[in-house]
């Protein structure tokens, strides 16, 4: 299974942090985009860490962190800088995505 996790707020990071690791305790595949306020748990280390996580994907907005000053000069290994077009791919290959 494929679950794919759109983060548009700060606001959830326990749930965002169980989810993913109960998807991976099962072998699913989890892709995470994170966009708008999200952008702000970039900052989190233990948001950050989800993606040394065997099959966790995170691709951010770039659009979006700029526009909240995060800094994407640096970003850990395993965490892409990208665009909306790969919040589509994530939502049309997950099988259940869930909005946080």
């Amino acid at each position: 299974m494929k679950l794919g996790i759109l983060v548009n707020t700060d606001k959830h990071l326990e749930h965002i942090l169980g989810l993913t690791k109960a998807s991976v305790a099962r072998n699913h595949e989890t892709s995470i985009f994170v966009m708008d306020e999200g952008t702000r748990l970039l900052g989190n280390d233990l948001f950050v860490a989800l993606a040394g996580l065997p099959a966790v994907s995170i691709t951010l907005c770039e659009h979006s962190a700029k526009g909240y000053g995060i800094n994407t000069n640096n970003l850990s290994k395993g965490i892409n800088c990208a665009s909306q077009f790969n919040n589509a791919i994530m939502n049309h290959n997950a099988d259940r995505v869930i909005v946080l």
